[in-house]
């Protein structure tokens, strides 16, 4: 069984036990339940259900906050020695994906 969730506008396919980097959640502890109500379709046993399920949510445990890959950013302007390097890196959640609960009625 498997879900699609968005969060931060980004759609992520869980499944029970994955774990996975999301962007910041606000008010969220390490350890604590975290609640993904934003569940745009869910595949199990009884086939696909798609559309935004009302009902339907994702329950996963905080893991902690880790920093994302490493962005270059390089601006250059021809003939005028201009060049300066800067770098970003994106704060993240990782968390641990406990559980799918589908809605109540189909």
């Amino acid at each position: 069984m498997y879900a699609v969730i968005e969060s931060g506008g980004k759609q992520y396919r869980v499944s029970p036990g994955d774990v996975i980097d999301v962007e910041l959640l606000s008010g969220t502890e390490k350890g604590k339940p975290v609640r993904f109500d934003r569940v745009l379709a869910v595949v199990g046993d009884d086939g696909p259900q798609l559309g935004a399920l009302t009902g339907a949510a994702v329950t996963a445990s905080l893991v902690g906050e880790v920093l994302g890959p490493k962005i270059r950013v390089f601006k250059k302007k021809k003939r005028t020695t201009y060049r300066r390097t800067t770098g970003h890196r994106q704060h993240l959640h990782r968390v641990r994906i406990d559980e799918i609960q589908l809605p109540s009625s189909r």
